[in-house]
């Protein structure tokens, strides 16, 4: 039996991001043409559902176009389009985290197997989206994904700098935020490390920011306030079919850098009010950066105790209009810049306006 007393989710992280789509070619083409991501492996002839391994550093992304035959994955396209569908875990042990999970009464969805030198088993986490608990061999390939054979990726010198996932942003249905985040305190041993309620004009949302005792696997969980309003968390709910990943953010060491080198490669992002900027130079004394910098490509800036964080926030191109990236770097800060939720509030607003 295994000892749950060991806090198997104490080095929690992630390990890889599986995103499920009806178009395998056109999700490639977004993430390794337009974010630099190379394709590192690729699904055996004859698997059940074409895959590829895309990503560079610690950004691991399973892409997968599933058939009738990935039942899980199948059912993911079918109810929300494109999008997350499996946030894997890193555990040291996948039995005794397994164990902890459904001893806290997390939901199984696939059984521990062993694959490749891998081992994995996989629960339901929020709406239809899962989590693969992957147990690696000390010091082995963190880029085999079971099931999928290593290809040579291409040489892509003008990559934009991304290094890992920052965080991902999770709306849910009005009244499902308390429980989620419990369900997370409960089960994976996260902490809310954040809490806010954002008026924006007549629309509002409850946020809550839940993170894992290791500190590497962060979760923005939004729900939209019933008491103000419809905006844009109750349409990604309607558009998306319910619970789900908003966005991910990926981390950059210079964000100026990164983000023009996006927007060399055709990648649109939200715009900011010119006023957002007026008052960062009231408010904040730059550690990095200009604001003439961050002015010309939407750059939002924000701090806490720990130092500042540039954030920015990719124009949705999703078949539902649901699903963005963001860019984030972090100067010593460890939060997310109350500020600057509301501001993406309010630009996610202004492109929901103008395409309607």
């Amino acid at each position: 039996m295994s000892n749950l007393s060991a806090h198997p989710f104490d080095d929690l992280s992630v390990d890889h991001v599986q995103y499920c789509t009806g178009d395998l070619r056109a999700a490639v083409d977004w993430l390794e043409g337009g974010y630099g991501l190379p394709t590192f492996a690729r699904s055996a002839p004859g698997a059940p559902s074409p895959a590829l391994g895309i990503g560079r550093e610690r950004i691991r992304l399973l892409v997968t176009q599933p058939t009738p035959a990935d039942g899980i994955g199948s059912r993911y396209v079918q109810r929300h389009g494109d999008g997350v569908a499996d946030i894997a875990l890193r555990v040291n042990d996948a039995a005794a985290a397994l164990d902890a999970a459904l001893s806290r009464g997390a939901e199984l969805l696939r059984p521990l197997q062993q694959r490749d030198g891998v081992t994995t088993a996989t629960v339901l986490g929020f709406g239809d989206v899962a989590h693969t608990l992957v147990e690696r061999v000390p010091g082995g390939d963190d880029e085999v994904l079971p099931g999928l054979l290593p290809v040579a990726p291409t040489r892509d010198r003008d990559a934009p700098r991304l290094h890992e996932i920052d965080h991902f942003a999770v709306c849910l249905p009005a009244g499902e935020l308390d429980s989620t985040v419990e369900f997370y305190e409960r089960v994976f041993g996260f902490d809310m490390i954040f809490t806010e309620h954002i008026v924006v004009g007549t629309q509002a949302m409850n946020s809550k920011v839940v993170q894992s005792r290791s500190g590497k696997v962060t979760l923005t969980m939004l729900e939209p306030d019933p008491r103000h309003d419809p905006g844009q968390i109750n349409q990604f709910l309607e558009r998306h079919g319910g619970a789900g990943v908003q966005h991910m953010a990926f981390s950059t060491d210079d964000i100026v850098d990164a983000v023009s080198t996006l927007e060399a490669r055709n990648q649109e992002f939200l715009t900011t009010p010119d006023t957002y900027f007026q008052l960062v130079e009231e408010r904040l004394v730059l550690v990095k950066h200009s604001i003439a910098d961050l002015r010309k490509l939407n750059v939002l800036v924000d701090e806490d105790h720990h130092g500042q964080l540039y954030q920015i926030f990719a124009r949705s191109v999703h078949p539902r209009g649901t699903y963005f990236n963001e860019i984030i770097e972090r100067v010593g800060a460890r939060t997310f810049g109350s500020s600057n939720i509301k501001a993406l509030y309010q630009a996610v607003e202004l492109q929901r306006s103008r395409d309607i």
